[in-house]
């Protein structure tokens, strides 16, 4: 059991009251136990089966037992030791809601007798609920027109605890507005109350947050909080305010209707209707302010309703009212001064005046073109006005007086490059937003004569067949001037000289306008191979301006000369050929050889043979040589073979067409002693021709010697002054390319350099071979000193403006025959150049080869060198032999190197002479014109000089 002592005189009379039941009880049979609520599991109530003055050991035995009418599991007993304890929560207010007492009845059973015992067992009140309010939060909603010391009742708190832990005490938060008041009449009806200390408002408070807390009379305290949301109610008791009383807009003229000037926002501290506020302007605005704004009563919003203009009226005054609309309305102001911007909308003007056009290229500088005067309308920064010239051109301005500029020549004019300006001059004021205005002026540049006709370029190769018709376009020539109208026209002439005896008008002519370039008569490859001249251009400007062009004009051989058969020893052309043979004669001996040349050249000269067959379709002892003309027996002479043989070979050239000639061979087949007297009296012919032949060749080898000597000595000594002088670049670097001659008399050569004939001779020389070739050095003795090239100049590749001319020479010993292709090196890392080749077999190893063209006309590309396949000389890369020598012909090539930026090409050609036979056939024909071919040489070999 639980007792508690108070200090209180009524809590010992209590006390004593419980005692006097309790001993009541026992005298009656019953048990008195008590508990406080929520004691824990096995909390020790009473020793049950003692106080009932049962044994412990007879509670088993006669079925001891507890029974209660309302929850059993709440308490029960130990029958081992016969206590009385709590089983499960025990909680008073859920056993008897707010009953000022609470007990647990319980019956306690024991068989053997049967007895039963009532026990009571009072549940004690503890403070373990709160002060509880019925909602958590309450409002209020208080005009703010109350007086003071109003009264508003709240809901109070309750605790469903007894006694002393439910006893409520209320306290309300601080507030400068309210306070709280509790009327105790009775414990079970207090009335608590809040009271208006003073009057509210509710534009400074519109709602006021309180709580009000209840505290219980339990030990410890237990309380309970609510809250108050106290709202004012609003009364129209404010009038609308603007931020300011009078406000200051600036605003740019000619601003677009619409325009918003200025958005007025009163404020109202009322709410609801009381807060809606109306806008518009006072009745004392003047009618002008009318006409020009506008205003939305709702918003508040200025606007611009006509064009504003800064030069008429500067500024406005504007009054504004706005109301709300509560009950009576109430109304406020404010004033709006509207000063106007002046803006930049007037554009500068441009006036152009004094012209002069078009200018002269060669102007000078400063040169005045235009004046220019500029002007703006606004006033100040937007009034001040730039001026600037675009694009960049020779051209400036220069500022002469306020807003007056002068255009001005800055630098040269080339009307070549610019012909016309077009420049734009732009005025720009210095407004905010800035406003320009443009001009264009376009300026012409006139043409001054200050350049000459120029052509593609200074050198032409025109090829020519011959024969052509007299009259015929052979080459345009063009020349561009880059200056206009009468100064850009062009008129061509021929740039007159003599070639030979003859002017240069009597072969070719230009056509003053087009630049066609004519032939006035046939031309003939073999009297004149090449044909170099110079063209020239001239404007039509003051002072007219010229240039040159030159026309190196190659005559193209046509095949128009058909072979002609010489005998051996004479010059003589005949149709037959006698010759005695000895039937001893071995198979394959040269019993005779047919002779034949043609006038033309390369393969249109190249001569083959073939031997017709006999009538009757005998098969003939003899045969010819394809390339030779050498008739040799094909077996051994029989005596049933006839004594006279007749044999026809047809010589025929490789030209289109191919022109032929037929000779024939009469051969006598003798005996051995006829044979001899027939070689006796043939020798004493031959021997009587011969002799007439040497004196010529002594006059012949007397003039040579004495060129020799000549061309030696000149030599020498250019050689000696090219040595003294101090050298600029290695003695034997690269220069100039050497045309280098070899005759069957002798050598020749003659320099590009020197612009002047070196050799001189009768006539024009014998020429077997001329070549050309680059990348060598150039011989000591070079006087044009400034056209020395780089010493690490590369090679250049051949050139392919070569020629050759003549024939074969006929005595040739050795067979030719076809190869395929030769190749000539440009030199290291340079192209390789295919030239098809036509080589001459040769039976020595040690001896090269010569090939011509296989197209065999000036149009092919060259011949190829090559050494034998035992020659231990091999070139390399880039290298070529300084000499190779023709079999069968004393021809001696040499070659020498031309520097890679040398502007003189047309000396790259190869050329094969005609053949010693025919020039002396042609002399004697044409006894009387020696001296004309001599001169005509002397004009071809300088015109490649040039």
């Amino acid at each position: 059991m639980v007792f508690s002592w108070r200090g209180a005189p009524a809590s010992r009379r209590l006390l004593l009251s419980l005692l006097l039941l309790a001993a009541w009880e026992a005298g009656s049979g019953q048990v008195h136990y008590s508990v406080p609520e929520e004691a824990k599991h096995g909390t020790f109530v009473g020793r049950i089966a003692q106080d009932l003055g049962l044994e412990l050991a007879e509670l088993v035995p006669r079925l001891f037992r507890v029974a209660s009418k309302g929850r059993a599991d709440l308490l029960e007993v130990n029958l081992q030791n016969g206590i009385l304890f709590v089983n499960s929560r025990i909680d008073r207010e859920e056993l008897c809601g707010r009953s000022a007492v609470c007990s647990i009845h319980l019956e306690v059973i024991v068989d053997k007798p049967l007895q039963v015992f009532h026990v009571e067992v009072e549940v004690k009140d503890i403070n373990d609920n709160p002060p509880v309010f019925p909602v958590k939060e309450q409002k209020l909603f208080v005009s703010e027109s109350r007086m003071p010391d109003s009264r508003f009742p709240l809901e109070g708190a309750s605790d469903v605890d007894v006694g002393a832990n439910s006893v409520l005490t209320y306290r309300l938060s601080s507030s400068d507005y309210f306070t709280l008041d509790v009327n105790s009449k009775n414990e079970e009806n207090k009335q608590v109350e809040l009271v208006l200390r003073k009057s509210l408002d509710r534009e400074e408070t519109p709602e006021h947050n309180l709580f009000l807390t209840a505290t219980d009379g339990g030990k410890p305290e237990l309380t309970g909080t609510v809250q108050l949301l106290v709202t004012v109610l609003d009364v129209n008791d404010n009038a609308p305010s603007f931020e300011q009383s009078e406000y200051e807009v600036r605003i740019f003229e000619n601003s677009h209707n619409g325009t918003v000037v200025i958005r007025l926002n009163a404020s109202d501290r009322d709410e609801g209707v009381n807060k809606e506020i109306s806008y518009s302007f006072n009745s004392l605005v003047s009618s002008m302010v009318f006409a020009q704004f506008s205003i939305d009563s709702n918003t508040g919003e200025i606007t611009i309703q006509n064009n504003l203009d800064f030069e008429k009226v500067n500024s406005y005054k504007i009054r504004i009212d706005a109301t709300d609309k509560g009950h009576p309305p109430m109304v406020g102001h404010c004033t709006i001064l509207v000063k106007l911007l002046d803006i930049n909308d007037n554009a500068p003007q441009i006036i152009l005046t004094s012209l002069s056009l078009p200018v002269r290229e060669d102007a000078p500088l400063g040169t005045v073109i235009a004046l220019i005067s500029v002007s703006d309308q606004d006033a100040g920064a937007n009034g001040q006005v730039i001026c600037s010239l675009t694009p960049h051109t020779p051209f400036r301005l220069v500022s002469t007086f306020k807003n007056y500029y002068s255009l001005v020549l800055d630098s040269t004019l080339d009307r070549e490059s610019v012909s016309a300006y077009q420049l734009v001059v732009t005025a720009q004021d210095r407004g905010s937003p800035s406003q320009s205005a443009s001009a264009n002026v376009s300026v012409e540049v006139a043409d001054v004569n200050d350049n000459a006709p120029a052509f593609a370029q200074p050198e032409y190769t025109v090829f020519v067949k011959e024969n052509n018709s007299p009259g015929c376009h052979i080459f345009t020539v063009s020349a561009r001037d880059a200056d206009s109208q009468e100064n850009a026209l062009v008129s061509y002439s021929l740039v007159e000289r003599r070639v030979g005896e003859r002017a240069l008008s009597s072969y070719v002519s230009v056509h003053a306008e087009s630049g066609k370039v004519y032939a006035l008569q046939p031309l003939d490859h073999e009297e004149l191979e090449l044909l170099q001249f110079q063209v020239s251009a001239r404007d039509a400007g003051f002072p007219p301006l010229g240039s040159n062009v030159t026309l190196q004009v190659f005559v193209l051989d046509e095949n128009d000369n058909a072979p002609v058969l010489l005998p051996p020893g004479s010059s003589r052309a005949i149709g037959a050929v006698s010759q005695v043979v000895p039937r001893s004669v071995g198979t394959g001996q040269v019993v005779a050889k047919v002779r034949a040349v043609d006038a033309d050249s390369g393969y249109n000269a190249w001569l083959s043979y073939e031997l017709q067959p006999a009538s009757g379709g005998e098969r003939s002892p003899f045969r010819v040589g394809l390339y030779t003309g050498e008739v040799s027996t094909t077996r051994a002479l029989e005596e049933a073979d006839a004594p006279r043989q007749r044999l026809l070979v047809l010589v025929r050239d490789h030209g289109e067409p191919p022109l032929e000639a037929t000779a024939t061979v009469l051969v006598s087949l003798v005996d051995g002693g006829q044979a001899l007297k027939t070689s006796s009296r043939a020798s004493a012919g031959s021997a009587d021709r011969e002799a007439a032949l040497v004196d010529v060749n002594v006059y012949l080898i007397i003039a040579i010697c004495a060129v020799s000597s000549l061309l030696v000595l000149t030599l020498l000594l250019y050689t000696a002054l090219w040595c003294s002088a101090p050298p600029t670049e290695g003695a034997c670097g690269p220069g100039k390319p050497t045309l280098v001659c070899s005759s069957a008399v002798g050598t020749w050569s003659y320099s590009q350099q020197r612009r002047q004939r070196v050799c001189s001779g009768e006539g024009p020389p014998k020429t077997d071979l001329m070549a050309f070739s680059p990348s060598l050095p150039p011989c000591p003795g070079s006087e044009d000193v400034s056209e020395q090239q780089d010493l690490n100049a590369k090679p250049r590749q051949p050139n392919p403006d070569w020629r050759y001319s003549a024939s074969l020479r006929a005595g040739m010993h050795s067979s030719v025959h076809l190869e395929e292709a030769g190749i000539l090196r440009a030199g290291p890392g340079g192209p390789d150049q295919q030239w098809p080749t036509v080589s001459s077999a040769t039976p020595e190893p040690e001896a090269g080869e010569v090939s011509p063209p296989v197209g065999a006309g000036v149009n092919s590309n060259s011949w190829t060198f090559k050494y034998g396949p035992s020659n231990p000389k091999q070139s390399g890369p880039g290298e070529l032999p300084d000499k190779f020598i023709i079999p069968g012909s004393p021809a001696i090539i040499s070659i020498r190197q031309e520097p890679t930026n040398s502007q003189i090409d047309k000396s790259d050609f190869i050329t094969f002479g005609k053949k010693e036979e025919t020039k002396k056939k042609k002399k004697k024909k044409k006894g009387n014109k020696t001296q004309e071919k001599k001169e005509k040489g002397n004009s071809t070999t300088d015109n490649s000089d040039q």
